[in-house]
């Protein structure tokens, strides 16, 4: 039985060629875009899902909260490690810990120096038993119980001691910053599993007192926050997570100074679940290679997987629906041959599970090129072998097997419901309703390929506007040069400064910060004394030499700039201004505000630019020369204005400004940054989006073609004689092609209708998230709407066309 139902299958879809190969490639997009989807949700939401109790570890995380909104932090003040552990009720075990920059790390035995070692912490045996590592040589008890210990990774071991085995490698020694010495206690092995805790040299909490940080790492106050400072908590099983919050709560409030409390600032602590690391760019992650991934990117790619499945499906009912004329004298045979209506019904779903499993095998294909086609955006760590994970292979065989029921069992329970009598009188015909679903289907897949249009042109307007909207200074033709981070000697600087200077092939030279817009954030805390009272306000500061403003053409609305690199003055910005009680810029001239007790001068006023992506709102700023430059220099970063010529002439000015920082730095990595560039890089989530939704835009429009393109060939056929009467009663080709057009024309502009509404309440929810945006042209609905009946034009007319200009009498000969 199963044989023949194959068997008959396959005759049927041999026989329908067109139509079945329509079904198949529709269902193939669907299902490669599906593949390519569901392994990156898959990825991401499997991210530190093995550990042991891991539902009940958190991070304990700050926010701070200010009359200027809320800012985030992943750390809390270092004090917490022990009050927590003391004063908390709930509490199973702490962990604290404190990332570290070391700047090399050598092997006592070894004359191989490692320079920056990544991943490096100060921390304390209880790590170890919040997170469960298997320990592969030492055990965990003693392993940091005293200075001068660490426990290494079996990867970073291997690269340390290339030639020990994990219980060789205890009792050797590291050398870090040529000064610090530790003994290895123990070798742990890496997750296998895929998790956001990359970390991979443990180093003794008590060890860093000797290094420069000491005091920040090991005492600090409540006041001061370091995002290297993180505490991670593993509760009872029986913990009230209200009641632990409510701690929390107490102890912010209770280590609140007067002077916050004053000005309506609060430090809030929260508790994030282990497995919201990978996904809240408010805390960010421990890797800052890769981006924090987005479960609202994730859903939204959830739903285009599921829209063009379901326009996949929607074809397959659709042809399957209209052909059922054809077939209805073979369902007359088969019932009245002894066939149950149940046994039709596999048979047509035999019929769709074969045309499924084509389509399967197809979209593995196209999945291996969507991959290369997305290869910047899938996770680097997302491989498409992932497919053979028998929880993804299981998941795929289900899913399947429910697009077989969607697409099949519709069209099968209307064919296998024809009564064998009328069909074979031939006086079988299609049903209103069934006509009616198709166009309903129709509508529906025109509808949303026009919300995917719509949203594509809308995304490139505004991600056009960001990237060209003047940002208050200039960013074209202008680069910087970083110096080594842990190189703290002003003077080399000034000596690449001075190299950078003397080269003729650039117009301007600064020594400074950042640039103006950056995604780093330096901000301190001001009083002002007004007439009015006290003003304290946060104010993000930039710094720069006396060349800075000039070469970013940052103008002065009054006062002047700096007077050189190491004056304590402030030019403030229009916001700031504004934010001190000041009605124009001469008003502030010449006051002065309080930071860290030093009353530093007002001696100018910028006009405002933004400072980072155009998301956020301009925000109070000063810029100052190098306050701190006997503690820690504020300026890293060369800064040059790169005058227009042609491409040779910029390779050879960039080989000169890299020679020239190789001389000061050997054995440093040179990384020449144009501005622009970097503010680019800004809008990569959105760049993303607009890809994505280019593509998505692209397969609902091939989908939903092919599917209109197969119901005009069927109409088309079905109305032969009708046209050859027609053209012999005189009608043009003009009025046949319209009159064949018109019914589906008339669902492509009820499509367009309800498409507007809905890509209108979409879109302006996403333009919410800019403080600085597009509007909603009336030309992209237009534009949209024209190029959908162009195309349903084009494709509707290529058949009816050759329709209409055939020999009519070969048409009133059709039987």
């Amino acid at each position: 039985m199963l044989k023949n139902y194959i068997k008959i299958a396959w005759r049927n879809i041999w026989k329908n060629k067109l139509f079945s190969a329509i079904n198949v490639i529709s269902l193939a997009i669907g299902l490669s875009a599906s593949f390519v989807i569901g392994l990156m949700v898959y990825y991401d939401f499997s991210f530190d899902t093995f550990h042991k109790d891991g539902d009940r570890i958190y991070r304990v995380v700050s926010e701070f909260q200010s009359a200027e909104g809320s800012f985030y932090n992943s750390a809390v003040p270092v004090p917490m490690r022990t009050t927590v552990e003391e004063s908390f009720t709930g509490i199973d075990k702490a962990a604290y810990f404190y990332t570290w920059n070391a700047v090399n790390v050598k092997a006592k035995q070894s004359s191989q120096v490692y320079k920056d070692p990544d991943f490096v912490l100060f921390t304390e045996a209880s790590f170890f038993e919040v997170f469960d590592y298997n320990w592969l040589a030492g055990h965990a008890s003693q392993a940091l119980d005293g200075p001068g210990k660490v426990v290494l990774t079996q990867d970073r071991a291997a690269k340390y001691f290339p030639n020990l085995k994990p219980e060789e490698v205890v009792g050797s020694f590291l050398t870090y910053n040529d000064s610090i010495e530790a003994v290895v206690t123990g070798v742990v092995a890496n997750f296998k599993e895929r998790t956001d805790l990359i970390f991979e040299e443990f180093i003794s909490l008590p060890t860093a007192a000797q290094t420069n940080q000491a005091e920040g790492i090991l005492k600090g106050n409540w006041d001061w926050t370091n995002s290297s400072s993180q505490l991670f908590l593993k509760l009872n099983p029986n913990a009230d997570l209200a009641v632990l919050n409510q701690q929390l709560k107490s102890l912010s409030e209770e280590h609140q100074s007067e002077d916050s409390k004053k000005f309506g600032q609060f430090q809030l602590y929260h508790l994030q679940p282990l497995t919201d690391l990978h996904f809240n760019a408010d805390y960010g992650k421990f890797d800052f290679s890769s981006a924090t991934a987005s479960k609202g990117v994730l859903t939204s790619l959830i739903y285009i997987a599921l829209f063009l499945i379901a326009l996949g499906c929607f074809n397959f009912i659709n042809l399957n629906t209209a052909q059922a004329s054809q077939r209805a004298k073979e369902i007359g045979i088969r019932k009245t041959l002894g066939s149950s209506r149940f046994q039709l019904v596999v048979q047509f779903l035999g019929e769709t599970l074969l045309l499924t499993i084509m389509a399967a095998v197809i979209s593995i294909f196209l999945a291996v090129w969507l991959f290369e086609v997305f290869k910047e955006y899938i996770p680097q760590g997302l491989k498409i072998s992932l497919v053979f994970n028998p929880v993804i292979l299981i998941f795929i065989v289900l899913f399947l097997m429910l697009i077989t029921l969607i697409s099949g069992l519709y069209p099968g329970l209307v064919l296998s419901g024809f009564k064998p009598i009328s069909v074979l009188k031939g006086s079988q015909n299609e049903q209103e309703g069934k006509a009616g679903l198709r166009k309903v289907l129709t509508v529906l897949q025109f509808a949303v390929a026009q919300v995917f249009i719509i949203s594509t042109l809308l995304v490139g307007k505004q991600i056009h506007f960001l990237l060209t909207k003047d940002m208050g200074f200039k960013k074209d033709a202008v680069a910087y040069i970083t110096t080594p981070w842990h190189e703290q000697s002003y003077s080399k600087k000034e000596v690449l400064y001075n190299k950078l200077k003397a080269l003729p092939q650039l117009e301007k030279v600064s020594l400074g910060g950042m640039p103006p817009a950056s995604f780093s954030t330096h901000s301190s805390s001001i009083l002002y004394q007004s007439e009015t009272g006290e003003v304290k306000l946060d104010l993000e500061q930039i710094y720069g030499d006396t060349a800075y403003l000039d070469l970013y053409e940052i103008e002065l609305l009054a006062g002047r700039s700096i007077l050189n690199d190491t004056i304590e003055e402030y030019v403030i910005n229009e916001t700031a201004m504004k934010a001190l009680g000041f009605k124009n810029p001469e008003e502030a001239l010449q006051q002065s505000v309080i930071n860290g007790g030093a009353h530093i001068p007002i001696v100018g006023v910028m006009r405002d630019f933004n400072q980072r992506s155009l998301e956020s709102s301009i925000k109070p700023m000063a810029f100052t020369g190098d306050l701190s430059r006997q503690a820690h220099s504020q300026f890293r970063n060369i800064h040059f204005g790169v005058p227009a010529g042609t491409k040779n002439s910029l390779g050879q000015t960039l080989d000169k400004i890299k020679a020239s920082y190789l001389e000061v730095y050997p054995d440093q990595e040179v990384d020449v940054r144009f501005v622009d560039e970097s503010i680019s890089r800004f809008y990569q989530r959105e760049q993303q989006l607009s890809k994505l939704l280019n593509w998505a835009t692209g397969l609902s429009v091939v989908i939903s073609c092919l599917g209109l393109f197969g119901l005009v060939i069927y109409t088309t056929n079905r109305r032969t004689k009708e046209i050859g009467i027609r053209k012999v009663l005189g009608a043009s080709l003009l009025q046949i092609n319209l009159l064949l057009c018109k019914e589906f024309l008339i669902l492509v502009l009820i499509a367009i209708v309800i498409a507007g509404p809905i890509s209108v309440w979409f879109l302006q929810g996403w333009l919410q998230n800019f403080a600085y945006r597009t509007n909603l042209s009336w030309w992209i609905f237009a534009l949209s709407a024209i190029g959908m009946i162009a195309l349903a034009l084009l494709i509707m007319s290529f058949k009816t066309l050759k329709a209409a200009i055939a020999n009519p009498v070969k048409a009133l000969r059709t039987e």
